[in-house]
């Protein structure tokens, strides 16, 4: 029998031996088809992976331990490892493009002038992901040094044979992560004399002079450490103090798990349903994969977050993934006190403790100054102090490059009414109005509604005012204001005009990560890496958005009743007479009866599209019924409902004194935008000036910006009282249901109560209103407020206000027949109320 059995293995030799030559002929000409060639490997790559991964029994024969235990899993498909991970290990990318956009920033801000930094990848692999980093930064210029820590030897020999190829200096290591120390191979300590000062800077006291790395990074290596928390502890011995530490990795977690953590910058996405969270933790655990949250919430535990990204990888069946970069989240107690202190008085307006000499003293004396009631404490402070308590990290706005953000806690109900979505594009309400009224100057503190962010920034390029406080309840309002902040502080003219100007870049994804989000907060940036389509896909970033809908439904009534070349005719019109003639051909068509009937009176069209609450409504009906507007139209034939009739004739003289009396192509740029979805070179914001981009992309052009999300009442309660000269609230007051002006439970009169607290003596308050008289100008008279209609709409003409001739600041109502000032004409009535007496 074993005589049979040798002759059976002697044939197969010489069978073999013959076939050699016909293989290797084989594979020579298979290899001169590319795409066969291409095809056979990621066959035979897929092959290997799915044998070592699902089939192959792990095995110990080299050992005991975790080292074993990954050469078992490693070893046979290490050669075909990044061609089988690229799709599986998703993110990779976008969080080195996170680290690389943060070292350029520090950069940038000079930190790396005495000495280059050192990279550190823990669990690298084979080197690909320092291979990848030089898409975005030279890594052998860049960094000082560069170390691959890894556990496995196959892995690591695939790292070194990279390097070699490269020709890159990258230093591999093979050893367990938890006993790595920079000391035993780079050999000198850095120079004394710069880490001295580094700690003095940063105040750290106790810190010995040990090498530290700047930058640290894991790549889907967390999960597969068994002992992670001591890992997560040597990373934070490893991390320079001013260091940042970027991670990838699959998780699932219920939102359950983080609710109350105020520290992990954001829970956008963060969720996994309870089958999903089943079936991949049993699916990784097969691989000795941990998906528990308890890694990432240990590493959250250790690190301050900077910029948190939860996503999923949908091609293989939506396996979850997050994204984290982050920083030391304890200091010494005089640099945290500091920043602490320096975010609540510019939160507040309050006076801020402030240390008495910047020597390089440890430990410093503070100048002596009246205590600050807790009632002038911002809620962030009030949030810092509480984690700082319970040594808990600060929440994640602490830790960003810019303090302009203020944190909120994002999970209450008001955030999350506007089902993570903003209102307004752009702002509805005319600037030059607001600058002609009230003569901004840079003395001015001035509290005002985000909106869409366009006239805050028009005050900063043309009035530079000592302080703007911008607030708004939706976050997703204060989301786009970080954009458009963070363009102008990172990207050239032309990119910030292809982004707002003409609502369209197809790059916006790789200047999110790569230049934009060094300037964004954690939650703005999760936001719109989850919405790149508004600016990446066939339609304009107008076209999204609570205002989206209007400018889409003009899109689609042009198309549906044929009058999308005449609109577009409307809006090129050269002459205002050209502009009057095509206006008279649309008007009946716009002006409809049927129209009217199936949109505009509805209340879907109102809130969704117009952005027009009940309570506005309301105000629109009761001026219709108590003073009828002469001159203005009459209503469609057969509509008879006193809504119907009412907002009929508020649109008519909306829309007709605009389209008679201003010339959209060069002047009327919130009308262009609505009929076209872009501005025009000729016809644009202030702000999307060339000029107006000059002075926003200076380094220090928004550092007397404030970003608040919550209610006005809120916030103007917490200041010091009498610091505010100017209080810019739109139609914020519309928006209350009426109620009688000696209500102290009354929402208008809390904010009205607010603001005279908050108020400078003859400060002022600029508002619209869609009523002629509004009721609550009352709860303003009552308040110690003197009111004054300053400009109010008369059917056939637009609204407007002059200086009147030698009058100086005396304003008086005008009517106009030239609408240059009054652009939008969309409510009824302006007001500025001052305050002139304090009310108790």
């Amino acid at each position: 029998m074993i005589e049979h059995w040798f002759d059976v293995a002697d044939v197969l030799g010489r069978l073999i031996k013959e076939l050699t030559p016909c293989l290797d002929r084989f594979f020579l000409a298979l290899k001169q088809h590319k795409a066969v060639w291409l095809l056979y490997e990621n066959v035979i790559n897929f092959c290997t992976f799915f044998y070592s991964s699902f089939m192959k029994p792990h095995s110990q024969n080299e050992g005991s331990g975790q080292q074993a235990a990954l050469e078992s899993f490693y070893k046979v498909q290490a050669n075909v490892y990044d061609a089988t991970r690229k799709r599986l290990l998703c993110g990779r990318e976008d969080m080195l493009a996170l680290v690389a956009a943060q070292l350029k920033f520090e950069a940038q801000q000079g930190r790396f002038e005495l000495s280059k930094p050192v990279w550190v990848d823990v669990g690298g692999g084979t080197g690909y992901n320092i291979e990848a980093m030089h898409v975005h930064l030279d890594v052998p210029t860049f960094f000082a040094a560069v170390f691959l820590v890894d556990l496995s030897p196959s892995l690591c020999d695939v790292a070194r044979k990279r390097f070699d190829r490269l020709g890159w200096d990258v230093k591999v290591i093979c050893e367990d992560a938890r006993t790595f120390r920079l000391e035993d191979h780079l050999g000198s300590p850095p120079d004394p004399r710069s880490a001295t000062r580094q700690l003095v800077r940063y105040g750290q006291q106790d810190a010995n002079l040990s090498i530290s790395a700047d930058v640290v990074t894991m790549s889907y290596s967390l999960s597969m450490i068994p002992d992670y928390y001591n890992v997560v502890d040597s990373l934070v011995t490893l991390l320079a103090p001013t260091g940042i530490i970027g991670v990838v990795d699959f998780y699932v977690q219920s939102i359950v798990e983080t609710n109350g953590r105020n520290y992990v910058g954001g829970s956008f996405n963060r969720h996994v349903n309870w089958l999903s969270r089943v079936f991949w933790r049993a699916w990784f655990d097969c691989d000795r994969v941990g998906l528990e949250g308890a890694r990432r919430d240990y590493l959250e535990y250790r690190f301050g977050t900077k910029k948190t990204l939860d996503e999923r990888n949908y091609l293989l069946g939506g396996i979850p993934y997050y994204i984290f970069l982050g920083c030391h989240c304890q200091g010494s107690f005089k640099r945290t006190q500091e920043l602490l202190n320096m975010v609540d008085a510019s939160c507040t307006e309050s006076p801020q403790l402030i240390p008495a000499s910047k020597g390089h003293d440890l430990v410093l004396p503070l100048l002596p100054q009246p205590a600050i009631p807790m009632e002038c404490r911002s809620k962030a402070y009030e949030s810092a102090v509480v984690n700082l308590s319970s040594n808990l990290p600060l929440p994640s706005t602490f830790y960003q490059n810019h303090q302009a953000r203020i944190y909120y806690e994002e999970n209450l109900k008001k955030h999350t009414q506007f089902n993570h979505d903003y209102l307004y594009a752009f702002a509805w309400e005319d600037p030059k109005v607001d600058q002609r009224l009230l003569q901004i100057n840079d003395n001015d503190t001035i509290l005002c509604l985000t909106s869409g962010g366009d006239n805050l920034l028009e005050y900063l390029v043309t009035a530079r005012p000592r302080r703007i406080h911008a607030v708004d309840l939706n976050p997703n309002q204060n989301h786009l204001l970080e954009l458009k902040i963070a363009a102008f502080q990172a990207l050239h003219y032309a990119d910030v005009w292809k982004l707002f100007g003409e609502g369209h870049h197809p790059d916006f994804q790789d200047l999110l990560t790569t230049k934009l989000s060094p300037h964004m907060s954690s939650q703005a940036f999760q936001f719109w890496f989850k919405n790149v389509s508004r600016f990446t896909s066939s339609t304009s970033f107008y076209e999204h958005g609570g205002s989206g809908y209007a400018i889409r439904l003009v899109r689609w009534l042009a198309w549906l009743t044929g009058l999308k070349q005449e609109i577009q005719r409307l809006c090129n019109s050269k002459t205002r007479n050209e502009q009057r003639e095509i206006w008279s051909k649309i008007r009946p068509i716009i002006l409809s009866r049927s129209l009217h009937w199936a949109l505009v009176g509805t209340e879907w069209f109102l809130w969704k599209a117009a952005g027009v609450p009940p309570a506005q409504r309301q105000l629109i009906i009761q001026d219709a019924s108590e003073q009828p507007q002469k001159g203005s139209s009459p209503p469609p034939e057969g509509l008879s409902d006193t809504t119907g009739e009412a907002m009929w004739d508020y649109i008519v003289n909306t829309l007709d004194p605009v389209a008679q009396h201003t010339l959209l192509s060069e002047e009327n740029y919130h009308y262009l935008l609505t009929l076209t979805g872009q501005y025009t070179r000729r016809c644009h914001p202030v702000y999307l000036s060339p000029k107006a981009h000059t002075k926003l992309s200076q380094p220090n052009a928004f550092s007397n910006l404030r970003i608040h999300t919550d209610e006005l009442s809120e916030i103007i309660q917490r200041y010091k009282p009498a610091t505010l000269t100017i209080a810019i609230i739109m139609d914020s007051m519309d928006w209350f249901p009426p109620s009688p002006s000696t209500s102290p439970t009354s929402p208008a009169v809390v904010q009205v109560r607010a603001l005279s607290h908050a108020l400078q003596p003859r400060g002022r308050v600029l508002l619209r209103s869609a009523g002629l008289k509004p009721w609550y100008v009352a709860v303003f008279e009552d308040h110690g407020f003197a009111v004054k209609r300053v400009a109010a709409r008369v059917p056939g003409s637009c609204v407007d206000s002059r200086l009147a001739p030698g009058k100086g600041e005396n304003l008086v109502e005008h009517e106009l027949t030239d609408c240059t000032f009054g652009r939008v004409n969309m409510y009824a009535s302006t007001w500025i109320m001052t305050k002139v007496e304090e009310v108790s």
